[in-house]
């Protein structure tokens, strides 16, 4: 009897096994399968029919997600936590798929390791929504992250702080608004406004955007021209914006949102060795010089500044020519102008930071990244538009800078311009890591907000 009773413990014990280890198996399974159940979040919408099948799975996966993100990311702690992002799977048409058409047909790329680029030239100085998007995707990923992390995706999204929306908005612009798209039939920018109607009936179908009105959903929208049938009708999401020139307050504000850098187009200056002696240029400029709307300010300063000795003030162009002769011209002078444009702000200033040229910034509504951790007057140059058009003005101010100043300045330069660097994997205090702490500084009001529109849901 002994032995029988032995025997049947074994058994149960070795059949408990067996289960648990299949329970385990599964519950690791991350992504999952095609044939899995998507998640349940309610849903009923049209939108959400459209999406469902490339929605996140069951939140039963959320313990998988946790041991994946502490053996892919070395966690790097905003405050001593990382900020949770849930992250939508929307299709690949609104992503990636821009970019490899044979990604259509499931939501990412394969290998996270090696994703499509982005498009080079001036196209990759808005592509704040990739470098985002890519961190996410390899912050679950051992095989391609192994830096740290201070944003982690998350497979359940009651344990989320912010929730992401992967659209690459400004690709979307670019690619088919600024093409001969828009001309065919008269229809305008047919493909890009199709994906953003999507996506407002999509977001808005959503019990996780309707819980919150949205206030805590992040969009990228850095193209000043991006999202233009959406941005009213989502005005109430966390956007990621290059600065508010082209925003009504309501839809785009300090309040709310986020300030990103431009991706630089030059290339960074690696083993800076030049000295205030060697830069023989005072002050460059190279730039289209009639612009529309605050821009005007170009115009007036062209023609102030274009005979003033030490002062290199050129119409150019964005071709390779034009960006080579801008490299040289930068990393030959002391001063790089950042005037108004059709916006407040432009690459030139990021491309002056990747030239260690010390900015001379004039434009008086530009709102600047990471301004409440960086002090730019300590490696940039502010001059007031109206003092700047009086004649000689600029020019006698920056002779008054004299070597010790500059150089001051320029090591300021070397020791900042890694937060304005974009890149995969990202790498600590970059522009990516950057714009999630700006986005975490955000997640205490949000919560504070949603903890007061649910007092009274029990009722």
């Amino acid at each position: 009897m002994a032995s029988r009773s032995c025997i049947v413990k074994i058994i149960s014990f070795l059949l408990v096994f067996a289960i648990s280890g299949t329970i385990l198996q599964n519950s690791l399974a991350w992504p999952p399968r095609d044939d899995e159940s998507p998640s349940k979040n309610g849903d009923t919408s049209d939108a959400a029919t459209i999406f469902k099948p490339l929605l996140l799975p069951s939140t039963g996966t959320t313990r998988s997600a946790s041991r994946s993100l502490s053996s892919s990311c070395q966690i790097q702690g905003l405050d001593d936590r990382v900020l949770k992002v849930y992250m939508y799977d929307l299709p690949a048409e609104f992503h990636f798929g821009m970019l490899d058409a044979a990604i259509s047909g499931r939501p990412w790329p394969r290998n996270i390791s090696s994703l499509p680029r982005y498009p080079g030239g001036l196209y990759q100085q808005h592509s704040p929504e990739y470098w985002l998007t890519a961190d996410l995707l390899s912050s679950t990923d051992p095989s391609s992250r192994k830096s740290p992390c201070s944003a982690v995706r998350v497979a359940d999204p009651a344990t989320a702080d912010i929730f992401f929306v992967p659209f690459f908005s400004s690709l979307s612009y670019n690619r088919y608004c600024r093409t001969g798209h828009r001309f065919q039939g008269g229809r305008g920018c047919v493909e890009n406004d199709r994906l953003e109607k999507r996506l407002v009936e999509f977001l808005r179908g959503q019990e996780l955007w309707r819980r919150n009105g949205g206030a805590d959903h992040v969009i990228v929208m850095h193209h000043p021209n991006s999202l233009m049938v959406a941005r009213s009708l989502l005005k109430e999401a966390m956007f990621v914006v290059a600065d508010f020139g082209r925003f009504s307050r309501a839809v785009a504000n300090m309040r709310k949102d986020i300030v990103a850098p431009y991706k630089h187009v030059i290339p960074s200056f690696a083993r800076d060795a030049t000295t205030f002696e060697s830069r023989e240029t005072l002050l460059f400029f190279q730039g289209a010089i009639v612009r529309k709307e605050g821009g005007i300010i170009r115009q007036k300063l062209y023609e102030i500044l274009k005979d003033s000795p030490g002062v290199h003030f050129v119409t150019g162009n964005t071709q390779k020519d034009g960006i080579r002769s801008a490299t040289a011209g930068m990393r030959n002078a002391k001063f790089c102008l950042h005037l108004a444009g059709d916006t407040p702000s432009s690459n030139r200033l990021f491309d002056a930071i990747a030239s260690h040229c010390v900015p001379v910034i004039i434009s008086d509504e530009i709102e600047l990244p990471f301004e409440d951790e960086l002090d730019y007057s300590q490696f940039c140059v502010f001059v007031e538009s109206d003092k700047a058009l009086r004649k000689g003005f600029v020019v006698r101010a920056l002779e008054r800078i004299g070597r010790d100043e500059w150089t001051r300045k320029w090591a300021m330069l070397k020791s900042v311009e890694r937060h304005f660097e974009y890149q995969h994997p990202s790498l600590p205090e970059d522009a990516v890591h950057m714009t999630w702490r700006g986005i975490a500084k955000r997640v205490p009001a949000l919560k504070s907000m949603a903890h007061k529109i649910h007092r009274y849901d029990r009722h």
